[in-house]
């Protein structure tokens, strides 16, 4: 076993499972690319590829397991160490800021020796650092759903809320609506950010133009100037704790904007210590271990809560 035979099948990866075009890339020939394929799997003894005739198909699940030097690196370590290693977490802030700390928390107690990192990002970028593997997973509203090469699950929802000053008039009304917020200027997430979409329609739908006189990217933001009198804000319900927020108060908006989902990615194939199945039942219950591997798999691809 050498590091030449990863290096093929990576690139056969890489170039579609088309094992001429993974030859020219490696400038070596198709023969040689064929037989240290075949004879890294007689060594392994597991299949790497599934086959058609002599045609290269696609990646078996230990194929997907072993296609990374690393990931064997890992695999031996989880053996000899079940408790401790790396976990780097890339969020948003709302989450990282107000979704994270219970679980980490409780985390931390479990997993002591494990190191754990928190990385913060719009979704996009998120989504990207599990991409180049700068993280082991993800957590966002938006964007991580959309990337075909990540694995999308729900954790858990949430609706958007109006914070006001406690003298504010709109803390009468009965029920809030789209004409009473349009009279006020509003204070809320920045395009990319926390179902901003869902706001932009909901007034668009009405033929209202919200006067939005600020865009922050975190709920915190969002709080200190409704505190200086700015206007009305729109955020998570999930950022808002009435005895750390004294000097605000909130009125339920999900009604308007509806409910938005918050989701936890992971990248497809990806080999994941026991102690990341653990963080995320604990992120979400309804997430188990089986049903984490089945997504991995491909399977459960339309599960939602």
């Amino acid at each position: 076993m050498n590091l030449h035979q990863f290096r093929f099948v990576r690139e056969a990866v890489r170039q579609n499972y088309n094992l001429t075009e993974a030859a020219k890339a490696l400038y070596t020939s198709q023969p040689g690319v064929s037989k240290a394929i075949i004879e890294l799997e007689e060594e392994l003894g597991v299949e790497i590829f599934t086959r058609h005739g002599k045609r290269v198909r696609s990646l078996t699940e230990p194929g997907r397991i072993i296609l990374e030097v690393e990931s064997l690196k890992r695999i031996g370590k989880d053996y000899a160490a079940q408790d401790q290693g790396n976990l780097t977490i890339a969020a948003t802030h709302t989450q990282a800021r107000y979704s994270l700390p219970a679980a980490v928390a409780e985390f931390k107690k479990r997993f002591p020796k494990v190191r754990l990192s928190i990385l913060q990002g719009n979704p996009t970028q998120v989504a990207e650092m599990v991409l180049h593997d700068q993280a082991d997973l993800a957590i966002a509203t938006e964007a991580i759903s959309s990337y075909k090469d990540l694995v999308s699950l729900p954790c858990f929802q949430w609706h958007h809320v109006a914070v006001v000053q406690p003298d504010h008039p709109l803390l009468e009304k009965r029920s809030l609506t789209l004409e009473d917020l349009a009279q006020y200027p509003l204070i809320t997430y920045d395009p990319a950010f926390a179902g901003r979409a869902k706001i932009n329609h909901a007034f668009a739908l009405r033929n209202l133009t919200p006067d939005v006189v600020l865009e922050a990217i975190d709920a915190d933001v969002i709080k200190t100037y409704v505190e200086l009198g700015l206007g009305v804000g729109l955020m998570a319900d999930i950022a808002y704790n009435a005895e750390r927020d004294k000097n605000l108060r909130v009125i339920p908006a999900g009604h308007l904007f509806g409910s938005n989902l918050t989701r936890l990615a992971l990248k497809q194939g990806a080999y994941l210590r026991s102690y990341v199945y653990t963080l995320v039942e604990l992120l979400s219950p309804t997430l188990s271990r089986k049903l984490i591997e089945q997504a991995l798999r491909g399977e459960h691809e339309n599960y939602e809560l």
